[in-house]
């Protein structure tokens, strides 16, 4: 009788835990709900005020002078070295209207100095190639040239201008043990471009597929270059530090996307989808190329004194 009384007794105050663990988490529960919908008004001295003050206006209003260096990458037959000059306007903080220009210079990689040394010079083919009588030479004749590779036939980008337009999406402060502090932004730009551009010369046939009986490819006076304009998009992104109120340096990333012959080689224009040698060189045998490089910025910014907002 006992043991049923006790047993009784513990139900019931197991009941009433469980009855008042339950009433706990609900009104957790509506307490949390009403407070997800509640809005913070903040009032005070800081009702309304900028998430910054006396913020560093490092571009707005200020003219922009950059000379640079830019270095191509992933070239296959020669580098460009490209010094240039950067002008922009900023009308605000964030966005930019200038110009850039440059002029390349050339360095061959060492797939073109293996060429020359292995496939030209040691091989030592006749000028003429009719004369040839050993196979290599004959069959290299149209794709390379008898004397100097990098002067006769690999496409060179000489100089580029492009107008610009800037947006700067991104700024801060970088800090260095906590004790030294640079102003930072990430900025993008976009615009067209026109390129100044170097190409072997058609031979075989025009670019309009007219026979060019007098240019035969294979005839070491069909290695020659010419120059051309090419228009493209060009756009990326740049990383830029302010030490102090009128100079700055930064680095960027660039896009040139465009077709062109860079090797100088008889690469299409017969077959399916003209996608195999004709034995000519043309406009066909361009290839499209991302063209991108990167590049090291000074800047300097016109008036001296720095703007701060409110």
């Amino acid at each position: 009788m006992m043991r049923r009384f006790v047993n009784s007794l513990c139900a019931s105050r197991l009941l009433r835990r469980g009855m008042l663990a339950a009433l706990t988490g609900c009104a957790a529960l509506a307490m949390s709900a009403g407070a997800e919908a509640q809005e913070i008004q903040l009032t005070g001295p800081l009702a309304g005020a900028p998430a910054v003050r006396k913020l560093r206006l490092h571009r707005a209003g200020r003219f922009e002078i950059t000379p640079s260096a830019s270095f191509t990458l992933l070239d296959e037959y020669q580098r460009t070295i490209m010094p240039g000059l950067r002008l922009m306007y900023h009308p605000t903080d964030w966005l930019g209207f200038g110009v850039w220009g440059s002029y390349g210079l050339q360095t061959t990689t060492s797939l073109t100095d293996e060429l020359q040394s292995k496939a030209i010079d040691e091989r030592n083919c006749p000028a003429d190639s009719n004369t040839a009588t050993d196979t290599a030479c004959k069959l290299t004749a149209v794709n390379l040239t008898r004397g100097n590779l990098a002067e006769d036939q690999l496409g060179r980008m000489q100089w580029v201008a492009a107008p610009q337009i800037t947006v700067v999406p991104f700024r801060g402060k970088l800090a260095l043990f906590a004790s030294l502090f640079v102003d930072t932004d990430i900025s993008f730009f976009v615009g067209p471009a026109v390129i100044g551009v170097q190409e072997r010369a058609p031979c075989g046939k025009d670019n309009d597929g007219n026979a060019l009986a007098d240019r035969p490819c294979a005839a070491q006076s069909s290695f020659e270059l010419e120059s051309r304009i090419a228009i493209a998009p060009t756009f990326g992104v740049g990383w830029n530090f302010y030490p102090t109120s009128f100079f700055g340096f930064g680095a960027e990333w660039r896009a040139l996307p465009f077709a062109w012959n860079t090797s100088g080689f008889d690469n299409a224009g017969s077959g399916n989808d003209e996608a195999f040698p004709d034995t000519a060189v043309n406009n066909k045998d361009r290839q499209f190329r991302m063209n991108s490089m990167v590049s090291v910025n000074l800047m300097f910014s016109l008036p001296m004194k720095v703007k701060n907002s409110d």
